[in-house]
């Protein structure tokens, strides 16, 4: 069994979808849980409040983290509050579904500074309270298919992923000495509200059947916050700046 107790996790876009089940997931190995929403705060409470019951420690921060201030201003949070951080999940992400021909400089910027740039001002903001982790600190970063494979209506999104993967590598090469690792965890297609409004999204559901190769049984969100949970722990000390595909083997073959 996996033990988080006395660890503290961030995960980023956690009131709804992957990044709930995440903080569940660590919440449930003993972790506490700082929830981060900028929209939902209905959602964000209730999740505070199933969390809480477990016996967790647990906050709820509204910030927009494609806004650096309010990366600092939840940081400073963290750091009174906890006094630490051990677990960073780079969760949060955006882009909109258009073709390449549509995409304008404000639906670009808009997606880098969301998924990319936000994970580079989260590790600068909050680098001197991982170095204060128990163990090693563990920054983990949610990414996607689209990094390395063309989907319809997802050109931008896919674009930032790959760059995303790509800083991920860097960071660990260059504060992977200051106990801290960096990996990706790169999910397969998971129902959930944003998966639903993708284009295509029915024939993208229908098509698994045929791309899985684990019979009748589809990739969950829980089952990507299994994935992070293992790379949050101690069990991944030694893997260190890589991508864990986790997709029931749908990207394996053509």
């Amino acid at each position: 069994m996996i033990d988080l107790y006395g660890r503290t996790a961030l995960v980023t876009g956690s009131s709804r979808g992957i990044g709930r089940a995440c903080a569940m997931r660590l919440a449930e190995a003993g972790a506490d849980i700082v929830i981060n929403y900028v929209i939902s705060q209905e959602a964000a409470d209730t999740l505070a409040e199933e969390i809480r019951a477990m016996g967790r420690n647990v906050a709820v921060v509204k910030a927009d983290i494609s806004e650096r201030d309010d990366i600092d201003a939840m940081m400073e949070f963290i750091d009174e509050r906890f006094g630490k951080l051990d677990i960073l999940v780079s969760n949060a992400a955006t882009g909109g579904f258009r073709s390449m021909l549509s995409v304008t400089q404000k639906n670009f910027e808009a997606a880098m500074k969301t998924n990319v740039l936000a994970l580079i001002n989260l590790v600068q903001a909050s680098v001197r309270l991982l170095e204060r982790a128990e163990g090693r600190a563990k920054v983990i970063a949610l990414s996607s298919h689209g990094s390395d494979q063309a989907i319809p209506m997802y050109g931008v999104i896919g674009g930032s992923k790959a760059a995303l993967e790509s800083f991920v590598r860097h960071l660990a090469l260059e504060l992977g000495g200051r106990e801290i690792n960096f990996n990706i965890v790169k999910a397969g297609l998971v129902d959930t509200d944003s998966t639903r409004r993708i284009p295509y999204a029915d024939q993208l559901f229908a098509a698994r059947k045929m791309r899985s190769m684990t019979g009748d049984r589809f990739l969950t969100a829980d089952d990507v916050a299994n994935a992070v949970l293992f790379l949050a722990s101690p069990l991944s000390d030694m893997v260190q700046g890589e991508t864990m595909v986790v997709d029931g083997g749908a990207a394996v073959h053509a």
